[in-house]
């Protein structure tokens, strides 16, 4: 997407790797939000650390300028800033704003890359900025190197030739810190470190600016003086012709940071373009429990670990080096990946929606372990993580992680079944590290417990591995049996019946009291996954048994919650009684004195996640878990009665839509329908993966202009003026559940999979006949393209072995792996590869469909 002008104001693209923390690049080209130090850092910067250029012709400057767009109003100074800085000194001296920058760029937004291109009358040439940090599905270690990728690129429109400087600037993070300059083996750098820290404090950590040439001229130091002198003599020095002076110091200041800038030179001639690459890398090696510190009873358990990138890199320049070394390789199978992904048929704010939210996983929201265990915040708070513990009914809405890094969304089961279930089955939501630590004390939840046992199902069917379901199935069943044990003190399904009927904590926070599809549908959607994996273990018995309950339980939800517009919750709001046997806890915290009812429910409410199961059922291959006809009546009631203007609104809570920005709202009660005095949490509210969930529903049920409206209500709010288009909020920012988005791509696509039975297969609902998609599973990726009657999957990436595939319900009457035809044949509604086919890597199936 591109954004100029205003439109560049809220931008922070996060260039990072999975568990490493990133650098925000803004839409005006500053580097901000410096979250490398194993910790959130909104609206930081790291002094002057910056990107610039100058033009020589003949020996003559001509012109030289920071790599800024015009910083945007207001000018007043950013608060609580202390000393004489801040707010009422105007903008901070680190945004260069006073420094020649250009006054016009474009900010070109696609992740994993973006590009800033730069323009001034009196600059001679179009310089641009490109930043990336290599995103490759099924390569966790590639796409999890501490480092930010720069490259800029000069094009000459003039008719002379002309020397460009370009100067990389790098501000060290510790007071009294150490930079040592390098040049080896073709690439030049300067180390950034600190001194007095140990090397195993959590403060302790290094940084490096280094790019792939030998013989880049360098300064280790910038001037050390008072005042404003360091960034005016670095500027005089910058604005001499030829080299910068060379500048160290051998002693350090411990009441100050010191700059360092590397500068490479480059011949152009007119009419044409050249480029400059620079890495800046990072390692903080030392995690810190911060937020809730091992106390020294806990089984002698450290608070402090390292990083699983420091086990991959020694420290920052090694990281650097091998980020250089591998930059064509890693670039390609970057790119080969955002072009596939790109070329998918899509609207453009659907397929903007689906790109920018992958970019939580390269933020300080991720966090990998020593062992490369995944652990996820929810989102980020300005300098503290929101929500610990990989919050299984937050990240129940994720579906890029499962896909695009499978392995990882696997070890999340794993982690939470070993560390997270108690002797009774529950499965305590928030994983507490270090791994091995007692799990929460707060009691488990119906959506996050029934949720994981259908993603257990989807990684079983995503990599087909049955070693894996099997070292689970144990604790996967006692988690299902949870639902009726006389040990659940929430009483879920006591009288296993397939309703749940009991006290329910969920993602909004707080209890439901009673049946609701939204909670029950979860239930149900577990008893019918656990069913099929009790089949593949050959525990008949209980299969029977998950079978009777589902078929049970969905035929109640269907009688007894079903309005006739929408599905409700079965609740007696004045039924103190139900209430007290939980006990005082529950009185205190759910009675409402005044109204005599019970607070925090739904009742007659048209909830946005009443039919969220049915979501995950479709996007897992588990099929109808409601009566198909009344879940689309409920989603059009979604679309009549949540979908909303926000400009006569009323909403006391979060503010994540307002003025005549459109939403659709977590719950409404219809007019003529009684509003709880006190309703569920965040009824008001707006939230991005609760409506992209909502959305994507609607797309899988033929509402295709509906989902496609509420998907382009959500971007249209993340417009680069009024927020970020990288940073979808809900508790925090860089919020996990915003990758629902990445379901856009699996419903639009109509992607079916199954690994262990070596099936995949595509039944577009958008422009069929005309679609592209990238699609990811088992241990590969690739492209699948249908034109006219023929369809054709290619691999990109990886290795995928083939039995069956899937074309929509259409018949194959021919296929062809790459020019050689294969033998099939019909099988129901399948086409059979009859000795079954490996696809590798530049493979391709093509297929004539008979529709």
């Amino acid at each position: 997407m591109r954004y100029e002008g205003n439109k560049t104001q809220a931008i922070s693209f996060p260039i990072g790797g999975i568990g490493t923390g990133s650098i925000g690049l803004s839409g005006s080209g500053r580097l901000i939000d410096w979250e490398i130090r194993n910790r959130p850092d909104k609206c930081s910067n790291n002094g002057f650390s910056f990107f610039a250029v100058k033009a020589e012709k003949d020996g003559q400057m001509l012109d030289a300028r920071v790599l800024n767009g015009d910083l945007t109003a207001p000018f007043h100074g950013t608060p609580n800033v202390t000393g004489f800085s801040g707010y009422g000194y105007g903008p901070d001296r680190s945004t260069l704003a006073g420094v020649p920058h250009f006054s016009k760029c474009v900010f070109d937004g696609s992740y994993p890359y973006a590009k800033i291109s730069f323009k001034e009358e009196k600059f001679p040439g179009k310089p641009s900025l490109s930043a990336f940090n290599p995103f490759i599905p099924m390569n966790d270690f590639d796409s999890g190197i501490p480092a930010a990728f720069f490259t800029v690129e000069i094009e000459n429109d003039t008719n002379d030739d002309i020397t460009y400087t370009v100067a990389a600037s790098l501000q060290n993070l510790f007071n009294g810190g150490r930079n040592e300059s390098f040049s080896k083996d073709g690439f030049s750098g300067v180390m950034l470190s600190p001194v007095n820290i140990d090397k195993e404090s959590p403060k302790y950590g290094n940084l490096c600016l280094i790019t792939d040439d030998e013989g880049c001229s360098l300064q280790e130091y910038w001037f050390r003086g008072s005042w404003f002198d360091s960034l005016g003599v670095f500027w005089q020095d910058f604005l001499k012709e030829g080299a910068i002076r060379k500048r160290t110091y051998e002693n350090e200041i411990m009441n100050q940071k010191d700059v360092c800038t590397l500068t490479k030179s480059v011949f152009v001639p007119a009419n044409e373009k050249r480029s400059v690459r620079f890495i800046i890398s990072w390692s903080f090696p030392n995690f810190e429990n911060y937020w809730n510190p091992v106390s020294g009873e806990e089984n002698g358990l450290a608070n402090v670990w390292k990083n699983y990138y420091a086990h991959c890199f020694r420290d920052a320049k090694d990281a650097g080096l091998y980020a250089l070394k591998n930059w064509e390789r890693l670039d390609r199978e970057t790119r080969l990946f955002h072009d596939a992904l790109a070329a998918s048929t899509l609207p453009d704010f659907a397929l903007d929606a689906v790109m920018s939210t992958m970019s939580v996983l390269k933020t300080a929201t991720c966090i990998r372990l020593p062992d490369g265990s995944f652990y996820g915040w929810e989102g980020l708070q300005g300098n503290h993580g929101s929500c610990e513990g990989t919050c299984t009914h937050v990240w129940n809405y994720a579906y890029a992680l499962p896909f695009l890094f499978p392995k990882l969304e696997r070890n999340l089961r794993t982690t939470n079944y070993l560390y997270n279930q108690d002797e009774n089955g529950g499965l305590h939501f928030r994983t507490q590290i270090p791994l091995g630590r007692a799990y929460s004390a707060f009691r488990p939840c119906a959506d996050g417990q029934f949720g994981d046992i259908m993603k257990t199902y989807r990684e079983w069917k995503i990599s087909g591995d049955n070693d894996w379901l099997l070292s689970v199935w144990p604790m996967t069943k006692k988690a299902m049996e949870y639902a009726w044990s006389d040990k659940n003190p929430d009483r879920w399904d006591i009288d296993m019946d397939g309703v749940l009927e009991g006290r329910q904590h969920h993602t909004l926070d707080m209890e439901l009291f009673g049946p609701s599809s939204w909670l029950n549908g979860f239930y149900l959607g577990a008893l019918k996954a656990a069913k099929e994996m009790a089949e593949a273990m050959n525990d008949l018995e209980d299969a029977e048994k998950y079978e009777a309950l589902f078929e049970s339980g969905r035929k109640w939800a269907d009688i007894h919650l079903f309005n006739g517009e929408y599905y409700i919750q079965k609740v007696q709001l004045d039924d103190y009684d139900m209430l007290s046997s939980y006990g005082e806890d529950a009185v205190g915290s759910y009675w409402n004195e005044e109204a005599g009812e019970i607070k925090y429910q739904i009742q007659n409410g048209c909830s946005i996640d009443q039919v969220t199961a049915q979501w995950h059922a479709n996007l897992m291959g588990l099929k109808d878990i409601f009566d198909k006809e009344h879940v689309k009546k409920a989603l059009e009631s979604i679309y009549k009665y949540n979908f909303i203007s926000m400009r006569d609104h009323f909403n006391p809570c979060r503010l994540y839509s307002l003025n005549d920005e459109r939403g659709t709202v977590m719950c409404q009660w219809p007019k003529g329908v009684r509003k709880p005095v006190i309703p569920i949490p965040y009824a008001e509210e707006t939230m991005y993966g609760f409506e992209y969930q909502a959305a994507v529903n609607m797309l899988q049920n033929g509402m295709i202009d509906q989902g496609f409206e509420l998907i382009a209500s959500i971007r249209a709010r993340h417009d680069g003026e009024n927020r970020n288009p990288y940073n979808e909020m809900e508790c925090g920012s860089n919020y996990a559940r915003s990758m629902a988005a990445y379901s856009i791509l699996l419903a639009s696509s109509g992607f079916t999979y199954d690994m262990t039975k070596n099936h995949i297969g595509f039944a577009p609902i958008y422009k069929k006949g005309e679609f592209k998609s990238f699609w990811s599973a088992g241990e590969a990726w690739g492209m699948y393209e249908e034109e006219g009657n023929t369809g054709k999957v290619s691999v990109l990436y990886g290795k995928i072995d083939l039995d069956t595939f899937y074309a929509g319900g259409n018949r194959v009457k021919c296929a062809y792996k790459n020019d050689s035809l294969i033998e099939t044949k019909m099988d129901g509604e399948n086409v059979r590869f009859v000795s079954g086919i490996r696809l590798s890597a530049g493979d391709a199936v093509c297929m004539e469909i008979d529709a």
